[in-house]
């Protein structure tokens, strides 16, 4: 990709260039080192610029002095190049901090981002966790990305290793997720977000100023969305095209959310079919029912949680619990029940199980998503120094 990076050097509107290297991404490697000197020096013999090293390889590690001093230097350039590493472990350190802000300033200011394989999959509004799927062997999932090409109109995840062909006797398209993780991956998608795959050896050039987009390489660029797909190879196009596939072949149907591809935990499956059997039971209007079922998941997972702590699978069967509490809440408050009290009062503690849970780990956000669930179901939450109380909204 050397003539790729000459071009978009070329590209930047200020005549002195800045050009950094960020190496979050595999900043956990044990050779990290190593990693940026090779393409500090590849930048030097190959492109023919200099490239200075902008390291931020852990939060929980680096002082407030190092933190801002990368800030800076990563506000000062006007070339930002990531690449090689892990999408998640770059998202974790980046998230919640003013990263996603400087990278904007560059593509509004004449600057240049540019991002291949793993720090390329951050750009969306969801991240694909490929490490975690294809190696690790976790169940399909997304992780909120940093949507930088949600400002310029482009709301979608980024696919890189789009035609990947290294599997030999098994699919390894699509960033090794293969079509059928591809399927279930793009059915949890909301419906404006759409799938933007890049080839390999395959750059997606997209100026803001010009509104267009180019396509160089080997390769080319794909746009699906539920299962149409439309593609470019070697060309230069409208931005606006980009956001809005035409043509393409047949839609696949996609699985239902709560399919999954291949092996799956029997737990997940019967955590699953409670959820199930409650959506069925909320049908029925029968709110013992529903409330069964929610203590029959909880049970579900508290019993595999000792062997599969923090596994997204555990995360997902409860997402489903939350959503059975937050329709019975609705059913509770349309029914115009005299004992809402009793009715709700298991599944109440349930939620105030999981929450406690969440704040002893700090997972404050989660807490905090409790406690708006259960203030949608009517009930508000007081904590005080003996503990949690809880108490019926009134309705009026």
């Amino acid at each position: 990709m050397t003539s790729i990076h000459q071009e978009l050097v070329g590209r930047v509107s200020n005549s002195r260039l800045d050009a950094i290297l960020l190496d979050t991404p595999f900043g956990f490697q044990q050779n990290a080192d190593e990693i940026a000197a090779r393409t500090i020096s590849y930048f030097r013999e190959h492109v023919g610029c200099e490239m200075g090293l902008a390291s931020f390889r852990h939060g929980g590690r680096a002082t407030a002095l190092e933190f801002e001093q990368f800030l800076t230097r990563l506000g000062d350039a006007n070339y930002v190049f990531a690449g090689p590493g892990s999408p998640t472990y770059a998202l974790r350190h980046w998230r919640d901090s003013p990263v996603r802000e400087r990278l904007i300033e560059k593509v509004n200011h004449g600057g240049c981002v540019a991002f291949a394989s793993a720090a390329a999959i951050g750009l969306g509004a969801f991240a694909l966790p490929v490490y975690e799927i294809y190696k690790v062997g976790a169940d399909p999932w997304w992780t909120e990305g940093l949507d930088l090409l949600g400002e310029i109109g482009v709301r979608c995840v980024v696919i890189p290793h789009y035609d990947n062909r290294e599997g030999g006797t098994h699919d390894t398209r699509f960033c090794y997720m293969g079509e059928s993780r591809l399927r279930l991956l793009e059915s949890m998608l909301p419906e404006d977000v759409l799938i933007l795959g890049v080839d390999e050896y395959t750059a997606c050039i997209i100026d803001v100023d010009a509104q267009s987009v180019t396509v160089r390489g080997r390769g080319g660029v794909t746009v699906r969305r539920r299962g149409i797909e439309r593609r470019w190879e070697r060309t230069t196009f409208a931005l606006s095209e980009l956001p809005h596939p035409q043509v393409g072949r047949a839609p696949i149907s996609p699985p239902s959310a709560l399919e999954r591809d291949g092996d799956t935990s029997p737990m997940l499956e019967q955590a699953r079919e409670r959820a199930l059997q409650g959506r069925d039971a909320l049908d029925r209007r029968d709110i013992d029912g529903v409330v069964a079922a929610i203590l029959e998941t909880e049970s579900v997972l508290n019993e595999w949680a000792a062997d599969m702590v923090g596994t997204d699978e555990r995360d997902r069967a409860r997402a489903e619990m939350r959503n059975l509490i937050v329709r019975l809440g609705d059913l509770v408050r349309g029914g115009g029940s005299d004992d809402v009290r009793e009715y709700v009062a298991p599944l109440v503690d349930v939620l105030l199980s999981l929450r406690g849970e969440a704040r002893r780990e700090q997972r404050f956000k989660d807490a905090d998503r409790l406690r708006a669930i259960l203030a949608q179901c009517g009930v508000e939450v007081q904590d005080t120094p003996s503990g949690t109380a809880w108490s019926m909204q009134s309705q009026n």
